[in-house]
């Protein structure tokens, strides 16, 4: 199994190896996309993570890759605290934004990616935000909130990667950068070059976030290579 490890001899290696499946991945799907398969991605979270703009940014990067692409949203009972779901399926020629298995799951809180990860295909990976936010039935008493999680997921399939994306957008003075942490490292797994994202980046992100977000994005990406 590959996941996070306290121990930094251990967490390199486990690096190492994401970097590895990412290489992977993305050459598989170089190929799956060009022999007109249909690529199809899932971001989870709760309102106000940035879902939407995470699969907006995807699904631009694809545009300007060459791809059709189409998306869907499915917003929470409340703006902010609600289940928020993005979905972006690219190929070709892509007729609808439904997806029934995803190969790739971004989930920006953990109790959403265990609510999606039955979406999961065969041979999918998910990304997943080391990031809890108790919902408002288990505010009052936060041992509502499973205490496995991250064992559930992990039992679910093998092809994980746990990401402390909140400590990292910290440290880069701006905790709404998550999304885009988590998008930099999905983005290796995807064979769009850099400069696809960055151009959806700059098109779809306010003037004045531009370089905090670029800056998250190139993160999120180094996970993958350091």
């Amino acid at each position: 199994m590959v996941k996070n490890d306290n121990n930094n001899n251990n967490y390199k290696k486990n690096v190492t190896i994401i970097a590895q499946k990412g290489a992977d991945y993305a050459r598989k799907w170089e190929i799956s996309l060009k022999n007109g398969e249909i690529l199809s991605v899932l971001f989870t979270g709760v309102g106000g993570q940035g879902i939407i703009l995470a699969t907006t940014v995807l699904a631009h990067a694809a545009i300007n890759a060459g791809f059709d692409v189409k998306v869907s949203e499915v917003h929470g009972m409340a703006q902010r605290g609600g289940s928020v779901e993005g979905s972006v399926r690219i190929g070709k020629k892509v007729y609808s934004p439904t997806i029934n298995k995803a190969d790739f799951i971004v989930a920006l809180e953990q109790l959403e990616a265990l609510r999606y990860i039955q979406k999961l295909a065969f041979e999918g990976f998910i990304l997943v935000n080391e990031y809890k936010i108790y919902p408002a039935s288990a505010s009052v008493k936060e041992s509502n909130y499973p205490s496995d999680v991250a064992e559930m997921i992990c039992s679910f399939t093998k092809n994980y990667y746990f990401i402390k994306t909140v400590e990292t957008a910290k440290k880069l003075g701006n905790l709404k950068v998550s999304n885009m942490i988590m998008t930099g490292a999905l983005s290796e797994f995807l064979p769009f070059s850099s400069r696809c994202w960055i151009e959806a980046l700059k098109d779809n992100v306010p003037e004045k976030a531009v370089n905090v977000n670029i800056d998250a994005f190139n993160t999120g990406r180094g996970f993958a290579k350091n």
